[in-house]
């Protein structure tokens, strides 16, 4: 810098200033949100939409009730397979919570598991196919057809 009197010229005060070379920027760059708003009702229909697309598709499938007694992969790649769904990116929609599956799930690329309450759009239109658990078809009635 230079001194503060006595020169002639005006006051510099730090290097950090927009007029300096090597300074700061006069309007540096803000995080812009991308985000918008959507309706309740819209994404309920979209989620309606997209599970109909998949049924003209033969995108879903309803099985039984299934339960993994220790969390292991191995059990529920068998269950995959016999499904013959071993190939495929599956959506496995539950009733409830099921701790078991969804630890023996997680490890697995093409898989995802989710409950019937927190199903949404992207992981219907995401999946090749979607297996209903037997008990989750009644909490999805109740979710789309009670309005």
């Amino acid at each position: 810098m230079k001194r503060q009197k006595g020169t002639g010229g005006a006051r510099a005060g730090s290097m950090k200033s927009p007029l300096f070379v090597g300074g700061g920027r006069v309007f540096g760059p803000r995080p812009r949100d991308y985000s918008f708003k959507l309706n309740k009702k819209l994404k309920h229909l979209a989620c309606l939409s997209a599970l109909s697309y998949k049924a003209k598709a033969n995108g879903i499938s309803i099985v039984e009730n299934f339960t993994i007694d220790t969390p292991k992969t191995k059990g529920y790649t068998e269950i995959m397979k016999n499904l013959n769904l071993s190939d495929k990116k599956t959506l496995v929609v539950l009733a409830q919570h099921d701790n078991n599956i969804y630890l023996s799930s997680r490890n697995l690329q093409r898989n995802k598991v989710t409950t019937a309450t927190e199903l949404n759009t992207y992981d219907v239109m995401n999946a090749q196919t979607i297996v209903f658990v037997e008990g989750s078809v009644p909490v999805l009635e109740n979710r789309f057809l009670a309005k």
